[in-house]
């Protein structure tokens, strides 16, 4: 062979070779975001509808990215970035809250928040602007490296097709409401919440409500009490409830006289979340209604609640000349509690640095407060004054502030509930402080206090019914089985007589408080209460428990009807 022939052959053998193993690392590279991505499938995610869930999200989102940029190397690389962060994010959240990311998460985003993110993470911002640095010149080579292209008509069936997939796959096993709870499968259960979040939205929207209401509520008019009214205490106790309830518990003496009204009945309040959501209660006792009208959106109720719910207990109060004041434990823009408290007619929305605390503190700390609003309004006009409680809040796993019960003593029962009877031995004892100090300083004031237990402990609910496994105590709270959502209420007063504590229910469900309330401070009901009472008395004291949330329903749309709650 020619010496020129045989260096131009060598010269496209080498170049044949070089060009397929290019080619070879080019698909090896698209193929590697694939595998990954399978990987983290086998690790996340369990059942096989699930599974299936992960692969139909996998395609949906690389599909949108074929059809943006038609490129299969950067859509892999970008799907599998986002398959990360949603892990990543969704994991953050369990720890925190105990309920993986949600789609309703990106349905409703409000500036408090990203304020509240921001503010009890500091760091995140720069943790985000550090991950985009090094993810930008990463998909640059990734963008330079892939030479394929796909049509985008192509892509975009396939997109549909992925969808129609995970509407099939949720509609032949839809996922249960406390999936979200268990702390695994990231993906499929954030791809299948949209599913349901979608298609509740387009039948019900964000609340159900009836379309038409055959009734009408008459407008309210202006309060006029036949008595001068008292102060209003409203005590948020949280995470309380009579432990007695479970089976073999040991607690200390006189320690159900706390349960006990001053009339020396004990009643029961039926909150409607269990372990940790204390936003659920909240709004069924500032607006009196049910967060369960919500459906799947309950979980953000008072994200959707501000600004337009605009009917409650404080709203009824400043009509009969109340200053309505809240003492909030927290960052007022979680869970939008500071416009959701306003909406309802909360006028001084004080959160922990309003107060002037930087942690949790004891009982007695939030009672001071309220003791010098009291102070303020002396002489003036009736204060309502909404106490939210913070000692006892989860976790239990450790003393908190021992110092402030050094004689203690161990009860014999397991760590986590000793330590949850230690912190509601304090509570109880600064409760008793308060209304000492209330007939002390304040002589010639009267007060109603009313208090309850937002929900139970969330280790609870493995004790109440000892023996029986995770998946049956998650069936039972699906279906609100009351056993798990029972706590308490209680009606006490200093220097005045409850103008209805003979009639007050033994049972009842978390939205008719405020009515309790009114009615023991001796105002007059506006017609929504008016209607609400009547709801309450052929119900028995059940609310959305009542006829299958048909009441809820029909109460919710004369609401709307009277503009008390709008774009819902």
């Amino acid at each position: 062979m020619p010496p020129s022939l045989a260096y131009l052959t060598n010269r496209w053998v080498a170049a044949s070779a070089a060009t397929s193993w290019r080619d070879a690392l080019r698909v090896t590279l698209v193929a590697s975001f694939h595998m990954a991505a399978l990987v983290i499938m086998l690790a996340t995610e369990s059942a096989p509808e699930q599974k299936g869930a992960f692969i139909l999200t996998w395609g949906v989102l690389n599909f949108f990215w074929l059809i943006l940029l038609r490129r299969p190397g950067i859509a892999g690389a970008l799907s599998l970035a986002m398959v990360v962060a949603l892990i990543q994010v969704s994991e953050f959240k369990y720890k925190v809250i105990w309920t993986t990311a949600n789609f309703v998460d990106l349905m409703i985003i409000d500036p408090d928040t990203v304020t509240f993110l921001l503010t009890i993470f500091p760091r995140l911002m720069p943790m985000v602007l550090i991950a985009v640095g090094v993810a930008v010149p990463a998909l640059v080579f990734v963008w330079s490296f892939d030479p394929f292209r796909l049509r985008r008509l192509g892509a975009a069936a396939g997109m549909l097709g992925c969808l129609a997939g995970l509407y099939a796959v949720e509609t032949v096993a839809p996922m249960e409401e406390f999936e979200g709870f268990y702390g695994k499968n990231y993906v499929s259960h954030f791809a299948r919440s949209g599913v349901e979040a979608i298609s509740t939205l387009a039948v019900h929207g964000l609340m159900e409500s009836d379309p038409v209401a055959s009734e009408s509520l008459a407008p309210i008019g202006i309060c006029e009490p036949t008595a001068k009214p008292p102060h209003i205490i409203l005590v948020h106790d949280e995470s309380s409830f009579d432990i007695r309830e479970v089976p073999g518990i040991r607690v200390p003496q006189n320690y159900g006289a706390h349960f006990r009204s001053l009339d020396g009945k004990q009643r029961q309040f039926i909150a409607e979340g269990t372990g940790g959501p204390s936003w659920y209660t909240e709004y069924n006792v500032l607006a009196g209604l049910s967060a369960r009208s919500y459906g799947r959106f309950a979980y953000f109720v008072t994200r959707i609640a501000a600004g337009r719910v605009e009917r409650g207990l404080p709203q009824a109060l400043r009509r009969c000349g109340y200053e309505t004041y809240s003492l909030y434990p927290a960052h007022g823009a979680f869970m939008s509690a500071g416009r959701f408290q306003k909406s309802t007619g909360i006028q001084h929305f004080m959160d922990a640095k309003a107060i002037g605390s930087t942690q949790l503190e004891p009982d007695r700390y939030y009672y001071d407060a309220a003791a010098r609003i009291i102070e303020q309004e002396r002489g003036k006009n009736p204060a309502f004054v909404y106490v939210y409680l913070a000692a006892n809040h989860f976790p239990w796993d450790h003393r908190w502030r021992p110092e402030l019960t050094p004689a203690w003593k161990g009860l014999g029962n397991e760590p986590i509930v000793d330590e949850y009877l230690r912190r509601q031995t304090m509570g109880m004892r600064d409760y008793a402080g308060f209304l000492a100090r209330l007939k002390r300083d304040f002589p010639n004031e009267s007060f109603l206090v009313v208090r309850y237990g937002d929900h139970q402990p969330d280790f609870s609910s493995r004790l109440l019914e000892p023996g029986i496994d995770d998946a049956t105590i998650a069936k039972r709270i699906a279906v609100h089985d009351p056993r798990y959502f029972t706590t308490y209420y209680a009606i006490d007063a200093v220097n005045f007589k409850p103008a209805a504590i003979a009639t007050a229910l033994k049972t009842i469900e978390g939205p008719y408080l405020p009515l309790v309330v009114l009615e023991n401070a001796g105002l007059p009901l506006d017609s929504s209460f008016e209607e609400q009472k009547r709801i309450m008395q052929r119900c028995n004291g059940l609310f959305f428990n009542c006829n299958g949330g048909a009441e809820a329903r029909r109460f919710n749309r004369m609401l709307i009807d009277a503009g008390m709650i709008k774009g819902l």
